[in-house]
């Protein structure tokens, strides 16, 4: 007998909420039956599209008793009551990063997700990228030996528009955050965390005191270290790539391009075309898996699914790096409490 598709709630229909509104139709295991957007016109092209009811109160989609599960990809302000409300009626949720930009408030909620019991999964698509999620299982199978050295080089394409980075709350929550969780991923006990950011080229991250360059520095309890690359842009197209330094060999996890036909002649041999250069593009088949795993999650399955936890553990970790690049100054973190 068939299991019934997972009914799932959308709330948020911007760019992201879009992606995932198009996997939910697209997977036989899940089916888009409520969409909520306050810009309810939003909410109607995506429904036109992927099917599903729409409103533009979040509220009757929770309480509508016709969905299973709850996706979140509204604006950061609106995560922790959306989840709060959520779990408190019993439906698991997946929630777009970061859970919220004050940790304050990510504690609040925290004993709430614990006493109600409700799976809450937060959405670190990048664990699920088939080619880091593999170097990481080679990383534990201990292909490599121990775990010496993790270097991740994040570049995005373009800086993103003054008013973006004015709510973002810096490169650290909104971008680093991810290659925070994916250092995690790795080497989940890290207890130090040194960053150091400039302003070379966004006249945006200068207006609103954030830097469009960083590099973080984590060390973890056994001494291992962890280097972030980060740059608000790339000529070269969406820079992602890992490397993973053992005692006995090296991993690593090169940039995605357009295609691989290669140009050789009298003035250049093997020239390439660009990388990827959009994150959906270099991310698609992540979260698409990410939508899976969260299936699993909600049937009470076992699920690779990042936890509340997890979401919580890379806030403290932006945190620390937003504070060690403005007082440079080396940050303890204790992500065990």
């Amino acid at each position: 007998m068939t299991e019934a598709a997972l009914r799932i709630g959308l709330v948020g229909t911007g760019r992201i909420g879009q992606v995932h509104a198009a996997n939910i139709a697209a997977d036989p295991a899940t089916t888009l039956a409520w969409i909520a957007d306050p810009y309810v016109a939003g909410a109607r092209s995506v429904a036109e599209r992927f099917g599903g009811r729409v409103t533009d109160s979040p509220e009757e989609l929770l309480t509508s008793g016709q969905i299973d599960a709850v996706l979140i990809a509204s604006p950061t302000p609106t995560h922790v009551d959306l989840i709060g409300r959520a779990v408190g009626l019993g439906l698991p949720v997946l929630c777009e990063k970061p859970i919220d930009l004050d940790i304050a408030r990510v504690d609040a909620l925290r004993p709430i997700v614990a006493a109600a019991g409700v799976p809450v999964a937060l959405g670190f698509n990048r664990r699920f990228d088939p080619d880091f999620s593999s170097a990481r299982d080679r990383v534990a199978a201990g292909e490599i030996g121990r775990l010496e050295q993790l270097t991740i080089i994040s570049r995005d394409p373009a800086p993103p528009p003054a008013e973006y980075v004015g709510v973002s709350g810096g490169i650290f929550r909104d971008m680093t955050i991810h290659d925070f969780d994916m250092a995690r991923f790795f080497l989940p006990e890290i207890v130090e965390v040194s960053a150091s950011g400039s302003t070379v080229f966004d006249d945006g991250a200068r207006q609103h005191g954030d830097f469009d360059t960083a590099i973080t520095t984590l060390r973890t309890a056994d001494g291992a270290l962890i280097t972030i690359i980060n740059s608000r842009h790339s000529p070269t197209g969406y820079d992602q790539r890992i490397e993973a330094f053992g005692s006995a060999g090296l991993l690593t996890v090169a940039n995605a391009p357009t295609s691989l036909v290669r140009l050789s002649t009298a003035d250049a041999v093997e020239a390439a075309p660009p990388y990827q250069d959009f994150f959906l593009q270099r991310y698609a088949a992540a979260y698409a898996i990410e939508l899976a795993e969260f299936v699993r999650l909600a049937r009470g399955e076992q699920s690779s699914s990042p936890t509340f936890d997890d979401g919580r553990a890379a806030l403290i970790l932006a945190d620390a790096a937003q504070r060690s690049a403005h007082q440079r100054i080396a940050v303890q973190v204790d992500l065990s409490a």
